[in-house]
């Protein structure tokens, strides 16, 4: 593959001047090395703000789930288990003791303990400093626990981050979240640089492949079993295809039913006649090896089934790593790709998978086009940018 014009890129860049950063900043939510992908968020986003930021502290309250003790980095200062009311309000004095000047909390209905995962507002309603709410998802039809703590963590919020133009809409029409309280800034992404796949496909083994990948944890409503068929229907055509399937099998997939989920895809494997052509890796893996496995890919698949996907961290790596993507029409999805930027299939449709593959893995000059696109177009969202976008909303919430 050819290296892309990457003066294009500059042009892309944002430039956000700023104030003297803030002393000190806290982080509310679930946290590496947890397998979830609000962790990963958290995670990333901490760090990045850190390294944009050094003279920012960053004090981090982290989520455990039930059951689960995890080996934190010096970060995390604070640990709450979901369902334990009391450590939520010990949490909130924590903060208010170490002298934060904005909390930063990444909010997902699974993350926190109680009804709708109310128990993060008794947390809220002791903290002195302003918040900064992100939202991973905005109910189109939520019940009633969830509609009233979507709308206390509306009321208790003095910024809104979404990540997409459509959750920003949901919120503001369905929600009445005031439209200057909402920001939109974008999922982070690594800052990679423009790699060709055949170095990466040699160190992987994967060398005189074309290579399509998933990636991320593993669990039913996330499309695989079209993937599968896809791939399988496009199999004659490149018998030297190879579809792998990167990633842990959910944490609460394995609490509830062990592997059998997994299995049951590669039972779908061997009965499509493609076990040889499907590559299943059940870890989690590090960033490192997470980019060693995109810059191998021709060709990244994202076939969820939920239109109200809100935000695919996934999906937002591998685009901004230069990958040609195909992807069903969830939020996120339809914006990202948007303009020519990838190939938007129909939901639950293997033919639609197969036939968009099809007309990446037997064209190069497309796919190098749409690897071209979505490579330029990301790079004002790489972590430090978004950092950057980050703080200013911190210093306005802060009155800084």
């Amino acid at each position: 593959m050819q290296t892309p014009n990457l003066e294009i890129s500059s042009s892309v860049r944002p430039s956000v001047r700023l104030s003297p950063a803030l002393a000190r900043v806290g982080f509310i939510g679930s946290y590496c090395p947890r397998k979830c992908g609000i962790a990963t968020f958290t995670t990333d986003l901490c760090r990045a703000v850190g390294g944009a930021f050094p003279a920012t502290g960053c004090e981090v309250v982290a989520i455990n789930d039930p059951d689960s003790a995890y080996d934190y980095d010096r970060d995390v200062r604070f640990q709450v288990a979901q369902q334990d009311l009391s450590a939520y309000r010990r949490a909130a004095a924590y903060l208010n003791g170490a002298g934060v000047e904005v909390v930063c909390l990444q909010h997902e209905f699974g993350v926190y303990g109680g009804d709708a995962g109310g128990h993060i507002l008794s947390l809220l309603a002791e903290l002195k400093a302003p918040v900064i709410t992100t939202l991973h998802t905005v109910l189109t039809h939520p019940n009633e626990y969830q509609s009233w703590v979507m709308r206390e963590l509306i009321a208790r919020s003095k910024r809104l981050v979404v990540m997409t133009r459509h959750t920003r809409q949901l919120l503001c029409e369905r929600y009445q979240a005031p439209p200057e309280k909402v920001e939109m800034i974008a999922h982070g992404i690594p800052d990679t640089a423009w790699s060709d796949t055949q170095p990466a496909k040699k160190r992987l083994g994967l060398d005189g492949h074309r290579v399509v990948l998933t990636f991320g944890l593993l669990s039913p409503g996330k499309g695989i079993e079209d993937a599968l068929r896809g791939v399988a229907a496009v199999v004659p055509q490149c018998p030297d295809l190879v579809y792998v399937i990167l990633g842990a099998t959910h944490p609460h997939v394995v609490r509830e039913q062990g592997e059998n989920y997994r299995k049951s895809l590669e039972k779908l494997a061997e009965d499509l006649g493609i076990a040889d052509n499907v590559q299943f890796h059940n870890r989690f893996v590090d960033l490192a090896e997470l980019t060693e496995f995109i810059a191998a890919a021709d060709v990244y698949v994202t076939p969820y089934l939920n239109e109200a996907q809100a935000v695919s961290g996934t999906l937002a790596y591998a685009f901004g790593c230069g990958k040609p993507v195909v992807s069903t029409p969830y939020w996120h999805a339809k914006e990202l790709l948007e303009d020519d930027r990838g190939i938007l299939v129909p939901f639950a449709n293997s033919l639609a998978i197969a036939e968009a593959l099809r007309q990446l893995l037997l064209d190069d000059d497309r796919r190098q086009r749409l690897g071209e696109r979505a490579y330029l177009s990301s790079r004002g969202n790489v972590w430090s940018q978004v950092a950057r976008q980050y703080m200013r909303t911190f210093q306005a919430a802060a009155g800084a």
